[in-house]
């Protein structure tokens, strides 16, 4: 597992692929595709010798051999130029040089400034919420009150790390809670798998399931040319079915080794090991109360990012749903009587933590200008599209999915993989017949499924903060991964048929 550590940074990881794809502009053809776009009511055919108007109807669609409903571009769901198949043909070749290389990333960063700055402003309200010590005081209370019911406690918190990861794109942000769950399970009679189970694979499968996470859903269909509702609620079937089937396997694994220790994975594995922290007090006379206050702002942070959901559906741009997280913070900071040096602090250093995150964006979306500026994309996917086009597209959209899981194993960043590889594959899941809402799909579960075990992920960092070795957590999690994996394929199949 050390030879893993060593693996580069997913920035480092991008900045070798821009150099790949700038050399790709030396060895491959230049070349690209026509297209088609929808403004202001009407259908443009661009191609290299000049644009050309055509109507705006379902024939147009069908005698270009679109594979899209004409009312998708009507309601805005399709709103990037649409790759026409059987029109490649090659250009000039325009090879990118170091210059070219040195520029990809900062107009990468330029290029992406409306999704950068809605993530860095997120990082700051989740800072924000953190700072008032709301959420754990609410963890806090449930536990408390959930005492001699564990395994509900199990249940109810398991799905709100899953819906929290769904929603919002919660990852990171789980580490703060081992401090308070893993002394709580311990005290209930679990082991340390429990926590980590609870938190880590909760948060995991809810990206996994998401329905409305900015750092992946959005960006990737935006990316990929559709409106990220487009799905939504099959999402939301997969996020039920998939946290129901991850609550059950944990419920099930705690209830077997509190009535019988010897069979914990953790003390097979690693012995009798002890918690990096300390246990509760858990005299019944402790009381433990969820403030009016504190209580206030849970409900701040949940409302806020169900207005968010419920924005972007009503068509709010990223520069509206940016604002709107500006105003929650300033509430929740008020509620919390927090002082303005202290809430800029804050706010500034959720806003820092999101950095890379954001820096991952940019160096990612460079990728695509090289292949772009290079006119080697529509070479790719030329090619790629002779690989695949006679394949079904049940085979195909299974393909995609294992490529991501393979692709999560080097760069784990949801958005930097979104970015990365969205323009090329939704594109070609036109040219074979896939909704664009299943290639979205098909990297969502991939990456969900991976994501349990990466070594570029948190994975590391979570199992160490619990104290539990890797070995334990993969003969814990891999029958898991396999269920994961059979329902997901289950619903790609279903939604390209």
């Amino acid at each position: 597992m050390a030879s893993l550590k060593k693996l580069p940074s997913p920035i480092t990881i991008l900045f070798i692929v821009i150099i790949i794809a700038a050399a790709a502009t030396w060895l491959l053809p230049a070349g690209e595709y026509d297209t088609l776009s929808y403004n202001s009511g009407s259908f443009t055919i661009n191609t290299v010798k000049g644009d050309k108007t055509v109507p705006v109807t379902q024939h147009t669609l069908d005698s270009l051999k679109i594979l899209i409903s004409l009312d998708k571009f009507k309601s805005g769901d399709i709103f990037k130029p649409v790759a026409i198949p059987g029109t490649y043909h090659q250009l000039k070749s325009n090879k990118q040089g170091f210059l070219e290389v040195i520029q990809a990333p900062v107009k990468g960063l330029y290029d992406s400034s409306d999704i950068i700055f809605f993530l860095l402003f997120i990082g700051g309200f989740i800072a924000i919420f953190q700072r008032t010590g709301a959420m754990e005081e609410g963890v806090a209370w449930l536990s408390h009150k959930m005492r001699g019911q564990e395994a509900w406690l199990i249940i109810i918190i398991t799905f709100f790390f899953a819906f929290c990861g769904a929603a919002e794109g919660m990852a990171e942000e789980g580490l703060a809670f081992y401090p308070i769950l893993v002394p709580l399970y311990l005290v209930a009679g679990y082991d340390l798998l429990v926590p980590v189970a609870v938190i880590f694979a909760g948060t995991n499968i809810g990206n996994m399931a998401s329905f409305s996470n900015p750092f992946s859903t959005v960006i990737a269909s935006n990316a990929a040319g559709i409106n990220w509702t487009d799905g939504i609620y099959e999402r939301l079937l997969f996020f039920a079915i998939t946290t129901a089937i991850t609550i059950w396997y944990i419920v099930r694994y705690a209830q077997k080794t509190k009535k019988h220790p010897e069979t914990s994975l953790v003390y097979r594995f690693d012995g009798a090991v002890k918690s990096n922290f300390p246990a509760f007090d858990t005299e019944d006379g402790k009381k433990v109360k969820l403030e009016p206050r504190n209580a206030l702002q849970i409900i701040i942070f949940l409302g806020t990012i169900g207005i968010m959901i419920g924005g972007f559906i009503e068509g709010w741009s990223m520069i509206g749903a940016t604002a709107l997280f500006i105003v929650a913070s300033v509430l929740i900071a008020v509620i919390a009587r927090m002082k303005e040096k202290v809430f800029m602090d804050t706010f500034i250093e959720g806003v820092k933590s999101l950095v890379s995150v954001t820096l991952i964006v940019g160096v990612a979306r460079g990728v695509t200008i090289v292949l772009n500026d290079g006119h080697i994309s529509g070479t790719l996917l030329f090619y790629s599209a002779m690989m695949v086009g006679k394949m079904h597209a049940v085979w195909f959209i299974l393909m995609m999915m294992v490529m991501y899981m393979v692709f999560t194993l080097f760069i784990s960043s949801s958005s930097g993989m979104a970015v990365l590889t969205m323009p090329i594959f939704g594109s070609l899941a036109v040219i074979v017949g896939v909704p664009g809402k299943e290639i979205v799909n098909a990297y969502l579960f991939g990456m969900g499924i991976m994501g349990l075990v990466t070594p570029t992920g948190i994975m590391l960092p979570s199992l160490n903060i619990a104290n539990v070795s890797v070995k334990a957590w993969l003969k814990f999690v891999y029958p898991l991964m396999v269920i994961l994996l059979l329902v997901s394929a289950a619903f790609l199949v279903v939604g390209v048929l």
